[in-house]
């Protein structure tokens, strides 16, 4: 499917992860554990001489592999000769770390799982070295920061790759506190090729909006506050309401982040400041405790969003319009998330992106109806996309479709991403 489309929106990407990916080893490829073990030994024999400290990776999609099991820390530590190493899964809310990252990270025997978050144990209460949502994010904190000119490169070749992709504009969803006046410096000294509207993280979000006045221009603006309402179809961390086939012990329906009162409190929290709140919500039952939480507060700002929506109860289509929802899937996850979903819910397939049932339920494509990518969780390609919500398959495996009753057109397809011409 080729692009001759000009004025595209990247509905949500993450520009300074996107930036820091190029940089990192690149996983999506690798077919098994010992191609992703192979990957991080030839990336430090490659540094020769040159002294090499966390070994950083992202894309891991083990879902795809022979045998569905991660590298364990033990695994990790042959490879990089005890260094610390972090493995990203592609989905970027699971991880996979070595013994060094783990101690860096204050995570051993004996560490309970934080709250929103789980560490595998082995028989004997060792870390394995998997953790997920929250406790991926405790092992991240760990890894040193890039420096500011580093910084400023990732997001200037996050921008540029988006650009060559026909994108004018893009929404950074939970935005870094140092974007806005990095971009804001960056347009006014010497311009940047795309519009950005950023939604940092709620927690950060009245400190922020403080001091926007000091950085936003014309071209970089503060769109609104990031919450998780829960985590991924590949983690089996999305809010479900039913429970998965072959569901981590004590989260057989997902793991919901946040209480009802957290949530109607963030929403409230935007709302004060005349900005809608954005809202990760993969499985069906995340996205209507949003839903849910909206019909309550009755928020005054418009343009309230539920991210990815990747699973949507029948029941819960019509409210969107209804209630002036914006909803904001990512299509191209599709194809890669089919192995996870014939796996883990094969009884809920018909309920996967019901694109056809949003629009015809009154979401207008690029009004209610918004698509983008996850960069750097799924390439920046909105092809992929386009193909993903009209044809409902990889290019490689054209039967093997999910819910093809959802496919919309192809004008449809585009429109949802902005697109005239």
């Amino acid at each position: 499917m080729r692009l001759q489309k000009t004025g595209l929106i990247e509905h949500h990407a993450h520009l300074a992860q996107l930036g820091r990916s190029l940089s990192m080893i690149d996983m999506t490829r690798c077919e098994s554990v010992e191609m992703c073990l192979d990957q991080i030994s030839a990336r430090i024999r490659m540094a020769g001489n040159e002294e090499v400290g966390w070994v950083l990776a992202h894309g891991m999609r083990v879902e795809g592999w022979s045998h569905q099991s991660p590298p364990t820390r033990q695994q990790l530590d042959s490879a990089s000769g005890n260094r610390p190493v972090v493995v990203w899964s592609f989905d970027h809310h699971m991880i996979a770390a070595s013994s060094a990252s783990l101690e860096s990270a204050g995570i051993r025997r004996g560490t309970p799982d934080p709250n929103g978050g789980y560490i595998e144990r082995d028989a004997a209460g060792d870390p394995t070295g998997l953790v997920l949502e929250r406790a991926a994010h405790i092992v991240w904190d760990a890894v040193p920061e890039p420096k500011s000119d580093h910084r400023r490169r990732h997001v200037v070749d996050a921008m540029e790759l988006l650009a060559s992709h026909g994108f004018t504009e893009v929404h950074d969803l939970h935005a870094p506190v140092w974007l806005g006046p990095m971009l804001g410096e960056m347009d006014r000294t010497s311009g940047i090729p795309l519009r950005v509207r950023l939604f940092p993280p709620v927690a950060e979000l009245a400190k922020i909006a403080s001091e926007v006045d000091a950085w936003q221009t014309d071209r970089v603006t503060l769109g609104g506050g990031k919450l998780f309402a829960d985590g991924t179809l590949n983690s089996r961390t999305a809010w479900m309401l039913q429970p998965f086939k072959c569901p981590i012990a004590g989260h057989e329906c997902g793991t919901p982040m946040y209480t009802v009162e957290q949530i109607d409190e963030a929403i409230r929290v935007c709302d004060r400041l005349d900005l809608p709140l954005a809202t990760h919500a993969i499985g069906d039952g995340a996205v209507r405790a949003m839903l849910d939480a909206i019909e309550r507060v009755r928020p005054k700002s418009q343009g309230q969003r539920i991210e990815h929506a990747e699973l949507i109860d029948e029941q819960d289509v019509p409210r969107f319009a209804q209630l002036g929802v914006i909803c904001s899937p990512q299509p191209c996850h599709l194809l890669t998330d089919i192995e996870a979903l014939e796996k883990y819910l094969p009884h809920r397939l018909e309920r996967v992106l019901p694109l056809r049932e949003i629009i015809d339920s009154g979401c207008t494509p690029g009004e209610l109806l918004v698509f983008g990518s996850d960069a750097p969780i799924v390439r920046p390609h909105p092809e992929d996309s386009i193909r993903a919500a009209v044809y409902r398959s990889r290019v490689s495996e054209p039967d093997r479709t999910i819910a093809p009753d959802q496919a919309v057109s192809e004008a449809e397809a585009w429109a949802a991403f902005g697109a005239v011409g």
